[in-house]
């Protein structure tokens, strides 16, 4: 028992030292973006995790621009693809073209091949062009004729998609929609952030962004997330919440089952846990608790949740059947 307070304090140190990064991080991210720390956070999260992110909303909350300033203020290779109905797989993966000097194809790498990519509207873009992205977020590696090449390390895809009921787009496909560790709903701006808005809009010149972390200091700070103590009664709570996405009457849920058409992968239950243990570190914390696993929650699961007819008809959608199911299972 002592030698492992001694550890989960020694792990703390070690994450007050390094979650410094955070506050330069969100200095530079403040000049440019205002409000949204929410999604910044979740943003982060995905960063320090390796985990793709999705995010949802209407137009012009800033999604592009707070992905953009990070991709500027992190030194790593950055690419933005603007997904349109006439997009094709090789405008993601890239093609072979034919040297007649030499006689040979050779590859001509597409954009995926850069540390963080913003696919800018995902939903608008055919099937084809989704399951090409696939490869690329599960294996992260791409097959461009015959040979498979590796993507950069880290290689993160950062989604922005509009409202399905908008014009224009097509639900994801449910495999891939499961890649994404977190779904975040990016929400309006509230009265004095909208006025800060536009006082800052006045003055149209470019702020310059410092590039304060390199690629080399991200992968350690991925390490140490790695690090950040979960304890066992912490697993046994995600894993309980995951499973009550699937047997809800196992856990007293019995009103649940028929809105619930599919529950979570495991994925969900490793996600889980590990954002749990980013939001710790951003927090500078060396464990988990509770709340970091409730605040990350919604953003794990919302998406990973299938909504039955029977919860439609009701009006009740999986966001509701998460905040149930965080309201109802047992807190360690």
């Amino acid at each position: 028992m002592m030698q492992s307070s001694i550890d989960i304090h020694a792990i703390s140190e070690r994450v007050q030292q390094e979650s410094l990064v955070v506050d330069r991080i969100m200095q530079e991210m403040d000049r440019v973006i205002v409000g949204q720390r929410y999604m910044v956070e979740r943003i982060l999260i995905g960063l320090f995790c390796n985990g793709h992110i999705l995010l949802e909303g209407v137009p012009g909350l800033a999604k592009t621009l707070t992905v953009s300033t990070l991709a500027r203020i992190v030194a790593a290779r950055f690419k933005r693809i603007q997904f349109t109905p006439d997009l094709l797989p090789a405008d993601l993966t890239g093609t072979t073209i034919y040297n007649q000097n030499e006689g040979v194809f050779l590859p001509k790498k597409g954009p995926v091949f850069a540390h963080l990519i913003l696919a800018d509207e995902i939903n608008r873009a055919p099937a084809k062009v989704q399951s090409a992205l696939l490869e690329c977020m599960q294996e992260r590696q791409v097959t461009i004729g015959e040979e498979t090449y590796v993507l950069d390390d880290p290689f993160l895809v950062l989604a922005t998609q509009n409202p399905i009921e908008q014009e224009g787009t097509y639900p994801l496909p449910e495999a891939q929609v499961d890649r994404f560790m977190l779904k975040v709903k990016v929400g309006y701006p509230s009265r004095e952030e909208e006025r800060l808005i536009l006082d800052r809009m006045a003055d149209a010149g470019e702020v310059e962004i410092a590039q304060n972390v390199d690629i080399e200091e991200l992968k350690r700070l991925r390490s140490v997330v790695e690090m950040v103590y979960v304890d066992d009664k912490i697993k046994d709570y995600v894993v309980d919440l995951v499973q009550a996405t699937r047997f809800p009457g196992r856990y007293g849920l019995q009103d649940m089952e028929p809105l619930i058409e599919h529950g979570a992968s495991p994925r969900a239950t490793i996600f889980l846990a590990r954002a749990a243990r980013a939001h710790a570190f951003i927090q500078r914390r060396g464990y988990v608790t509770p709340e970091d696993v409730k605040a990350v929650g919604a953003d794990v699961l919302r998406h990973r949740i299938s909504a039955s007819y029977e919860a439609e008809a009701e009006e009740i959608d999986s966001e509701q059947i998460v905040q149930q199911l965080f309201d109802h299972i047992e807190v360690p």
